[in-house]
């Protein structure tokens, strides 16, 4: 995957800030020009997978901490091209969560751009979402009028969130079509619940009409697949190589093919041998296997998993590393140091970190302390959790887990393990 921007080196604070690493937000303060730095970064989203990767929160801290005003981040919203490309969603994605985070850091200022490009943006739905999750009514006033005079039935629907939401109940008291919105959501909450207690349970058909069912690919055949899951049937196993991708000219799994993948995940080591031959044919099904091997592979499978590694570093095949690198944490690896160490540096997809981290700190307990620490201001929530229960405690690393235990931004699961850790 490409978002079009050019990464620095890994070498540079640019490069760093750009890849969400630990070690830049530590030596921004000491560095002049890291605030342009921090604004280019808003600006040019340089998130190689933009759906999986975090960074909002990473730079606006950044933002706190350099005493950064948002002014540029608003100019970027407003830039002549947003109505231009009014169709490049991510162009102002990024922004407009950096905002914000920033309003949940305390710097109510944010909210301003943020409400005005509600109001006037090309995503004027996205900036009205961030609004509400920041479940602020005071910052919303007046804003119920828009949303209703532009959103339809479906808008609406995907506007209210399924838990209490003080700005949606405020909206609804006022906007009847907002009531109404809420009412009907709430319904269908109702009525799926009904369902699933109603339901005929699909556990009085045998096998072979699950698999009857699964293959026609039609109604009620993702059902089948899940309770053929549940079975644990080993038959899932062919159904896997007929529903996979078998080539590369297929973009990937479809529905149906999802649901297997999903379904083989809760299956155990009964299917290593099924899995061992899957990844080192290399065809549809690999990725299913490498999956497998690195939940329930032994030692035995080493090897593969180094060179699947290795390959999908010197390919930049960034993506591809996730499981090679969770199956050689998970059998502590030793010989995957080095690469691991690489990897965390210099890939740009900083979903891999948390994996990274955990893999270090299982196999190489000494030479994971530093990366913990860095853990500590990465960019990814997992990284920080990770790092969070591992770090050494030094007065810096216990001075940054009290700042993400207190701080109200942060993901509950990293301030848990930030307080069960300053307890130690």
């Amino acid at each position: 995957m490409s978002n079009g921007v050019v990464l620095e080196s890994a070498g540079t604070l640019h490069g760093q800030l750009q890849r969400g690493l630990g070690r830049a937000a530590r030596r921004a303060a000491d560095k002049r020009g890291a605030g342009e730095y921090v604004y280019d970064c808003v600006r040019r989203d340089p998130r190689w997978d933009r759906q999986c990767e975090s960074r909002r929160l990473y730079y606006a801290r950044l933002m706190v901490d350099l005493e950064m005003p948002a002014g540029p981040v608003a100019a970027h919203l407003f830039d002549p091209s947003d109505h231009v490309d009014g169709d490049d969603e991510w162009r102002v994605d990024l922004a407009l969560g950096v905002l914000a985070d920033l309003v949940r850091l305390s710097r109510r200022e944010a909210a301003r751009p943020l409400r005005r490009y509600a109001e006037e943006g090309a995503q004027w739905f996205d900036a009205v979402e961030e609004l509400i999750d920041l479940a602020d009514p005071s910052l919303t006033i007046g804003l119920d009028e828009l949303v209703a005079a532009r959103c339809d039935d479906s808008d609406l629907a995907l506007l209210i969130p399924a838990h209490h939401n003080p700005v949606i109940e405020t909206w609804a008291a006022r906007q009847p079509r907002i009531a109404e919105a809420r009412a009907r959501q709430r319904e269908a909450g109702r009525a799926a619940r009904r369902a699933m207690v109603a339901a005929p349970g699909r556990d009085r058909q045998s096998e072979d009409e699950l698999l009857d069912l699964a293959r026609r690919r039609g109604e009620g055949a993702i059902a089948a697949i899940f309770e053929l899951g549940r079975r644990r049937t080993l038959a899932l196993l062919d159904l896997a190589e007929e529903l996979l991708p078998r080539g590369d000219h297929e973009a990937g799994p479809s529905r149906y093919g999802g649901a297997v993948s999903r379904a083989l995940r809760e299956y155990g080591p009964e299917t290593l041998p099924r899995a061992r031959a899957w990844a080192a044919e290399r065809g549809g099904c690999a990725d299913m296997g490498l999956s497998i091997l690195a939940r329930y592979g032994t030692r035995q499978d080493v090897p593969l998993l180094m060179d699947e590694l290795r390959t999908a570093l010197d390919r930049r095949e960034w993506r591809a590393a996730a499981n090679p690198i969770e199956g050689l944490g998970r059998l502590r690896a030793g010989e995957a140091v080095p690469l691991l160490k690489s990897a965390w540096t210099e890939s740009p997809y900083a979903f891999l970190r948390p994996r990274i981290l955990t893999a270090l700190t299982r196999t190489a307990p000494h030479t994971a302390e530093a990366y913990t620490v860095e853990g500590l201001w990465d960019c990814e929530e997992g990284a920080r959790r990770e790092a969070a229960q591992f770090a050494p405690l030094t007065r810096e690393t216990r001075i940054r887990l009290q700042r993400l235990h207190h701080d109200t931004a942060e993901e509950t699961d990293v301030r848990t393990a930030a307080a069960a850790r300053l307890m130690t």
